[in-house]
């Protein structure tokens, strides 16, 4: 019997590249998992089924086709500032890389300028991208901190993400309610206890305006 050969990953160069396995392929492959699920994959509530997976899954992992330089398109601004910038409870919706399955909460994102600073949206946009990936939490968490650390070279960063785990309320534990808490800090953040306290005292209250 002759065994099909297994693609193997490269890792795209530029946003632009080709993908290695065509829409065709991954459609089939969603039809031969509803066929080993002891599914009809051509009665009617299915027959579109393979299109539609495959559409929202690569909805969920666009963050692979961006990059930091197209989605700042230079919204980086000189300014003159030392105080803490914090944008706090921005949505999170990313996909378990273990299960592919949900992964929803919240962001809360702080940097102290050193010269420069970064339009607000764009925060949560660099959370996006991040987050419209397979992961972890613990690395998507590191890799918004990294980003703007790197992008602004500011006095410090702090990250902390907050999110259920569909693959603990759904499966296997069967824990709904829990939550998972991860925090990334870089420079003055990591280093100096009362930065990174009022940080965490700034994100643990309502805001004024709620």
């Amino acid at each position: 019997m002759t065994v099909p050969s297994i693609p193997t990953f490269v890792p795209a160069l530029t946003t632009e590249a080709q993908p290695i396995v065509s829409e065709a392929e991954m459609q089939a492959a969603v039809r031969t998992l509803l066929l080993g699920l002891g599914e009809d994959p051509d009665r009617e509530g299915l027959r579109d089924t393979p299109k539609r997976m495959v559409k929202a899954l690569k909805f969920l992992t666009s963050g692979y086709q961006q990059s930091l330089d197209e989605l700042l398109n230079g919204a980086i601004f000189p300014e003159d500032l030392d105080e803490m910038v914090l944008v706090r409870d921005i949505d999170l919706f990313s996909s378990c890389e273990h299960h592919i399955w949900p992964i929803i909460g919240k962001v809360h994102v702080a940097y102290i300028p050193n010269g420069k600073v970064i339009g607000l949206s764009k925060i949560a946009r660099i959370c996006e991208m991040y987050a419209r990936r397979l992961q972890v939490q613990e690395r998507l968490t590191a890799q918004i901190a990294d980003a703007l650390q790197g992008l602004l070279n500011p006095q410090g960063v702090a990250v902390v993400v907050e999110a259920s785990h569909m693959c603990m309320v759904m499966r296997g534990v069967q824990k709904p309610g829990s939550w998972t808490s991860t925090s990334a800090m870089r420079g003055v953040f990591s280093s100096d206890s009362r930065t990174r306290q009022e940080f965490f005292n700034l994100i643990s209250h309502s805001p004024a305006s709620r």
